[in-house]
């Protein structure tokens, strides 16, 4: 039997990400981010929401640039504590020992330790209530080369430990039941 609930978002599970923005080191930030998403393949676009309260907000509405760093196991924690701690108050790079790299199209630095880090480039700022959503379109990925399979050149994003939000809680993304398209694959005849 299904019971009602308020009205509420309850699409779960979602990424769990950090976007990182600002154009000088002094400006630096990074802010955990759940509301974030695929808008659109050609023009590969996506979106993020943010509080205007958040210390990121006035950053990103400003320099109208950033980055999501996809997040992983090993990056579970500080993924938490970025989201928790503000950067009026602390550099959070540092005290998560994050390093800052190079974006190579925006002018916002990627987190090394991210095994895709996508550049994105704010197209518009729809304001929606208690979040904005920044409508973006991606300029550019870096992705780290330990997951390109060298024979196949294929990425195995799988092989990164990636973690998502479901409900409050942090879970690493399970085993593979399948792949697009599986469902109406031709089976091959037994001989």
């Amino acid at each position: 039997m299904k019971v009602d609930f308020k009205p509420g978002t309850m699409v779960y599970p979602v990424p769990a990400v950090i976007v990182s923005c600002g154009s000088t080191p002094d400006e630096y930030n990074l802010v955990t981010v759940s509301w974030v998403g695929t808008i659109c393949t050609d023009p590969p676009m996506c979106y993020i929401s943010v509080r205007p309260s958040r210390h990121s907000h006035p950053i990103l509405m400003k320099n109208r640039e950033f980055v999501i760093n996809l997040t992983t196991k090993e990056m579970a924690f500080a993924t938490d504590w970025v989201g928790v701690k503000s950067g009026k108050d602390f550099n959070k790079f540092k005290e998560m020992k994050l390093t800052p790299g190079k974006a190579k199209v925006v002018n916002a630095p990627i987190i090394e330790e991210s095994p895709v880090c996508i550049e994105c480039r704010v197209r518009e700022v729809m304001k929606l209530g208690t979040h904005d959503m920044f409508i973006a379109d991606v300029v550019n990925v870096q992705a780290d080369d330990k997951y390109l399979d060298k024979e196949t050149g294929q990425f195995k994003l799988s092989d990164a430990n990636l973690i998502a939000y479901s409900h409050g809680n942090y879970y690493e993304l399970g085993n593979q039941i399948g792949r697009f398209g599986w469902s109406v694959q031709k089976k091959k005849k037994k001989k």
